[in-house]
């Protein structure tokens, strides 16, 4: 049972781009190097903006964390997502009125 909740974290300088325009709406952090992100992983950017006006773009260098999921953590995390996903196969064959 040794190592199954164990966590580990490494600091990674990182790029964040966040757009809000009228043809996009969105927010990306780009790790440094080949840095897989896996089930349960965590990454913090620290000093990350929140906020762009309308019709701008704005791309960052900040550091970010990263912190490696444990046993547990993976095992729980890829639970989750198959419940989840399930969610989505759920579908009735009603002719959706109300009697």
């Amino acid at each position: 049972m040794f190592g199954l909740g164990k966590r580990t974290s490494f600091d990674v300088p990182c790029t964040v781009e966040i757009e809000q325009t009228s043809e996009t709406l969105h927010a990306h952090v780009v790790l440094d190097g080949d840095i897989e992100i896996g089930p349960g992983d965590e990454v913090l950017v620290h000093d990350a903006p929140t906020h762009v006006d309308f019709g701008e773009r704005l791309v960052v260098r900040r550091t970010a964390t990263v912190v490696r999921a444990g046993l547990l953590d993976k095992i729980r995390a890829r639970f989750e997502g198959y419940r989840e996903l399930t969610e989505l196969y759920e579908v009735s064959f009603s002719t959706g009125r109300v009697q």
